[in-house]
């Protein structure tokens, strides 16, 4: 199986590295490419580079291995592998992460971990995000504890391993968040919702380039909310989410339709 490993922590992430020793320990015949940013990208969500080439350098692991850091997006790396960064190798399976801090409910829409692995199912590849909660067991974005990494990446090689025996309908990719605690089990959930609780703060004044703020705040949740991954993490489950990328409200077209636009036409 050919596998692309990408993320938006870089490439010498630990969360990465981890993972890329699992991949090639625990999925037997693996042909393993990592293609990375070369610094973190962290919620660039599907923000790609069109106005200026990439850079692409090769990279020694420890362990003699190569890969391949660019100045790019984590959906940079995926197109570029896509299209052809190694001569006559293509992905089958894209896997982002593992993601240092949480990538829950409504985070997804930000992330770049998630924005990889979305955009190998819009190039017709599956993908499996993975994201692992720090030992603070935060779920907001500060990450403020530790990371073990190592059992979370072991359970992806495994999945990896077993993906083609998993009955999931094309284009859907795993979102697979792990707790920070030793797992209680696994649960396939739905997205929960997220409570941004952003404040805007005035950082600097200066005459000549105006003024200075930053957006910041935590992200709540309810984690009591049931059936979500919210909840599986904060009970120390594994939560898979599987994610497809139809934006469509399909209820609301026949509400739409049914309203008779065409008559703003001659208004």
């Amino acid at each position: 199986m050919r596998v692309l490993l990408t993320n938006d922590d870089g490439i010498e992430a630990e969360g990465l590295q981890t993972q890329r020793r699992a991949l090639l320990e625990h999925v037997p015949g693996i042909d393993l490419v990592v293609v990375a940013p070369d610094g973190n990208r962290s919620a660039m969500a599907r923000s790609i580079t069109t106005r200026r080439p990439l850079w692409v350098k090769e990279v020694t692991f420890p362990d003699g291995t190569v890969g391949f850091a660019t100045d790019g997006t984590p959906v940079d790396c995926v197109r570029l592998s896509s299209l052809g960064i190694v001569a006559g190798w293509t992905p089958q399976l894209v896997v982002s992460g593992i993601n240092h801090g949480s990538n829950i409910g409504d985070d997804i829409t930000y992330s770049g971990t998630v924005a990889a692995a979305l955009e190998g199912i819009i190039l017709g590849i599956p993908g499996v995000a993975a994201s692992q909660q720090s030992t603070a067991l935060e779920l907001d974005f500060s990450d403020a504890g530790a990371f073990d990494f190592a059992p979370a990446a072991r359970f992806i090689a495994r999945l990896v391993r077993d993906l083609e025996d998993v009955p999931l309908p094309p284009a859907t990719l795993l979102n697979v968040n792990f707790p920070g605690r030793p797992a209680t089990g696994v649960r396939v959930a739905r997205l929960g919702k997220r409570v941004y609780r952003d404040e805007l703060s005035l950082v600097r004044q200066d005459e000549r380039e105006g003024r200075h703020y930053r957006i910041y705040g935590d992200a709540g949740a309810d984690p009591e909310e049931t059936g979500t991954d919210i909840a599986a993490v904060s009970a120390g489950e594994i939560a898979i989410t599987p994610l497809h990328f139809d934006l469509t409200h399909h209820e609301a077209i026949d509400v739409l339709s049914a309203h008779g636009l065409e008559r703003l036409l001659h208004e």
